[in-house]
């Protein structure tokens, strides 16, 4: 062999040796499973990796020689990191090549889908399929089975043998729990947890809160030299991050309340209408699709039109709140279906929406699309009204009207004319309803035609909003939406309730909650969090509030109550996780069968469990809390939640809790207690 075809030979060797190395190291780290064989690591630029964090072998998107990475620490079965993950991608279409982003598996213990996800996730991540496994996973995070993460792994393209092995494998195994043991060196407890060049960003934040960070970490990247050096070096000694905006201080003078007795004209127009043109009350309900206190109040309308028939009519208006996101195409999407199918056709549309128990890609495109075809709309028209936003001025409109009316925050309604704000229960709609059959009836016997009642009572109502005492007040300036955040509520504590953390913490959260509420279910991750990162520094409080339209919810707070009383706190909180590990199980006719069969697997006396539930035994001490909530002052559904006070309304991701548990730990010992 000649010398120039030796050296040939040994060229390729080394080329093919180097190849087979980075296919055999998993160190497949470009979008959609490009290998990181890129002009930047061959020509040096390529970033050298930290021993604080290193990137290593695992899964990336972005070049080599970006000057800012971002590691995520994620868990596919958190919905906080599914939140996050479209404002991961629209980080990566702003500042394109001068980020990368790493995955880290950190999958939560009580996520019992996760860990099994991050090995699969690192099985397709072998043949070089990570971000498309990824992206199903998220796509389809309820249902993060076995069968289906082979089933993806095909459809992706995997060999399945293949796929099998590395998901079992020791090395797998390791790989994940290396992930792991690094989160926790790095005291990022919670998913998800971002480091950008070094610098810690927890929670699903807004877009504006990374690109605060990434601004100021890319300001200092770009003075550092030689460039292959910007991610060890930072990682090292990271910037400090951004303060998180303040919130606007409120002005400090006594808060206008909003006369309820006052009947505000409120037209009807073009909006979709369901119920009799001749219906003595108009209900009219400014909505948002995406609002899951609007999905709540949904079967209590429902229950108002099987009570009262042809007496009653509801009108729908558009009001899709500016951080939902989907709201604005559902509402779009609903409004088409009136355009093409009239009444009838929107109301299909808007009851597929609300469906109970709906999944969390409801609102998504794909399934507005299912929808549509479902129900025979011509899609070719569905698709350009959604893409050129056909329906814009009309929801604007429904918009404008209500603030003009100061219809601030969803579900709001308009009986009749006269305001009620929220999802109320049932008798709170029922009592104005019938104060409004009584003055309507009142009219119809002075000669108004039935046609004519709902013109003939709000034809001269307000057009602005009219405060208590009198008054109108500018339309320009809407009161707050949510609760203050500057205000200390009383709730009258429940010294025999469960609670778990220390006995005598300085910050206490009462906690408010349905175990049929699939709100409740969502919020309890960020309560564990809490749990485990404070410690006994807070006291979580469990206080009962079964929804009066949950006809399994009382039951079930009965049931857990029963559990105390037998097995005392430990056991209570037993009960209270076996129950929303399977809530779904909870609603229907098994849902007795359901408590029942957690009893006995838990070793209650069965004869008691029963008889508490045949006798409702603890309804008593259900009901003092869920006075306790109504008697607080604050405007709450489930889970409604109180720390030390201040109101946290809904299911809030952790960052807020640790928010509010931060500002109570600073204070005073005195002030931070009730």
């Amino acid at each position: 062999m000649s010398k120039g075809s030796a050296s040939i030979s040994i060229i390729l060797a080394a080329v093919f040796g180097f190849f087979i190395g980075v296919v055999a190291g998993g160190k497949w780290t470009g979008t959609e499973g490009t290998p990181a064989t890129t002009e930047a690591a061959a020509s040096g630029d390529a970033q050298q990796d930290s021993t604080r964090i290193p990137v290593g072998s695992s899964p990336t998107q972005g070049p080599a020689s970006a000057l800012v990475t971002i590691v995520e620490f994620s868990d596919f079965e958190c919905p906080f990191c599914s939140r996050v993950e479209d404002t991961v991608r629209q980080v990566r279409e702003r500042y394109g090549n001068k980020v990368r982003v790493v995955w880290k598996n950190a999958p939560l213990p009580f996520h019992q889908n996760a860990e099994p996800a991050a090995k699969a996730s690192i099985a397709a991540h072998r043949q070089g399929k990570f971000w498309q496994m990824h992206r199903l996973m998220f796509q389809n995070q309820r249902e993060l089975t076995q069968p289906n993460f082979e089933r993806w792994a095909q459809e992706i393209g995997c060999n399945l043998e293949q796929f099998r092995r590395d998901m079992n494998s020791p090395e797998t195994a390791a790989q994940v729990n290396a992930d792991k043991e690094l989160a926790q060196r790095l005291n990022a407890q919670g998913t998800p947890n971002f480091f950008i060049n070094g610098t810690n960003l927890v929670g699903a934040q807004p877009l504006e809160r990374f690109t605060a960070l990434i601004d100021q970490v890319l300001a200092r990247a770009e003075t550092i030299t030689p460039r292959n050096r910007v991610y060890a070096q930072m990682v090292d000694s990271p910037v400090a991050a951004p303060e998180e905006p303040q919130r606007p201080q409120q002005p400090q003078q006594p808060r206008q309340e909003l006369d309820p007795n006052t009947v505000y004209k409120v037209p009807v127009g073009n909006s979709p209408v369901l119920g009799a043109a001749d219906a003595l009350v108009t209900v009219v309900v400014f909505s948002d699709f995406e609002c899951p206190f609007c999905a709540r109040v949904e079967p209590t309308l429902a229950s108002l039109r099987e009570r009262y028939g042809r007496d009653i009519r509801f009108v729908w208006k558009h009001m899709p709140l500016p951080f939902h996101q989907k709201a604005v195409p559902a509402s779009e999407a609903a409004q088409e279906a009136m355009a093409q199918q009239g009444h009838a056709g929107f109301w299909r549309f808007h009851d597929a929406l609300f469906v109970e128990n709906r999944p969390n890609d409801i609102l998504e495109r794909p399934s507005l699309e299912r929808i549509a075809q479902a129900q025979g709309l011509n899609m070719a028209r569905f698709r350009a009204a959604l893409d050129n936003h056909t329906h814009q001025a009309f929801i604007e409109a429904d918009k404008t009207l209500a603030q003009q009316i100061a219809a601030n925050g969803t579900p709001h309604f308009f009986i009749n004319g006269k305001r009620l704000v929220g999802a109320q229960p049932l008798d709170r709609f029922t009592a104005a309803v019938e104060a409004a059959i009584a003055e309507a009836r009142q009219r119809v016997a002075a000669g108004t035609p039935r046609s004519g009642v709902y013109e003939a009572i709000t034809g001269n109502g307000a057009t602005a909003p009219v405060y208590q005492g009198g008054g109108a007040g500018a339309a320009a300036q809407p009161q707050q939406q949510g609760p203050d955040p500057n205000r200390r509520y009383t709730v009258a504590p429940n010294p025999r309730a469960p609670f778990r953390g220390g006995a005598n913490a300085r910050v206490v959260i009462e906690h408010f909650s349905d175990y049929q509420c699939p709100f409740c279910s969502r919020v309890n991750p960020s309560l564990d969090e809490v749990a485990r990162t404070y410690g006994d520094r807070v006291k979580i409080v469990w206080r009962d509030y079964p929804l009066p339209f949950h006809q399994n919810a009382m039951p079930a707070h009965i049931a857990a109550r029963e559990a105390m009383a037998q097995q005392g706190n430990a056991g209570y909180w037993r009960f209270h996780d076996a129950i929303f590990a399977e809530q779904a199980q909870l609603s229907g006719e098994g849902g007795r069968a359901f408590l029942e069969r957690i009893a006995q697997a838990q070793g209650l006396n069965m004869e008691r469990f029963r008889a508490a539930l045949d006798n409702r035994t603890h309804e008593a001490a259900i009901r003092e809390d869920m006075r306790a909530l109504d008697g607080s002052g604050a405007e709450a559904g489930t889970p409604a939640s109180f720390i030390n006070g201040r109101f946290v309304s809904g299911a809030q991701p952790f960052a807020e809790f640790r928010t509010q548990i931060e500002a109570a730990l600073a204070e005073p010992a005195g002030a931070a207690r009730r």
